[in-house]
């Protein structure tokens, strides 16, 4: 594991302990992000798709314009 993703599972780690009041290890970490990867495996699968590209900045507003909050539709 390169020592940039170390460094970030360490400081999720943290901020699970802070929030939460428990402590827990990397692998616990890493054993609840393989499982919830799972449940939406799509999206990860995607997330390593070359074809994959940026949006420029209007693009992205314009999509997030037409976009409705759940909490304001219910």
């Amino acid at each position: 594991m390169e020592d940039d993703t170390k460094s970030r599972l360490k400081l999720l780690q943290a901020e699970i302990r802070l929030k939460t009041g428990k402590r827990v290890t990397p692998q616990d970490i890493l054993a609840r992000l393989v499982e919830h990867a799972i449940e939406s495996k799509a999206g990860l699968v995607d997330s390593f798709r070359e074809e994959r590209v940026p949006l420029a900045e209007s693009e992205r507003e314009k999509f997030h314009d037409g976009m409705v909050s759940s909490a304001l539709s219910s």
